[in-house]
């Protein structure tokens, strides 16, 4: 599973993970950084699932559906540990959320 982790969370995170989702990227590497618009067209010609805890895509996946898909993390302020944490507990319900043709967004508190 490649993710694509929004301009909201920390770039440190592709490191962080790679040993539970290798070749993920982080908007900031690819030039991106405040068009949704660009990420989400990104996402879906590579083939990445977006990370983020902006509301605004959880309404695009809503609005739009997949692919690209949609995970929208409501952990509001929180250190990027909390998140690394929360993505390698809920690794498996991400990989089902992938497979899934119907699904186009996964809320996780």
């Amino acid at each position: 599973m490649k993710l694509l982790f929004d301009a909201n969370l920390s770039p440190d995170l592709v490191e962080l993970l790679v040993d539970f989702y290798p070749d993920s990227i982080h908007v900031v590497s690819i030039g991106i950084e405040s068009s949704d618009s660009e990420i989400w067209d990104f996402s879906k010609v590579n083939g990445l699932t977006i990370v983020s805890k902006d509301s605004d895509f959880q309404q695009r996946a809503m609005v739009l559906g997949g692919p690209p898909k949609v995970v929208w993390i409501r952990l509001g302020n929180c250190r990027t540990n909390l998140v690394e944490s929360l993505l390698r507990q809920r690794h498996q319900q991400l990989l089902d959320f992938e497979i899934e043709e119907n699904a186009s967004l996964l809320a996780i508190p």
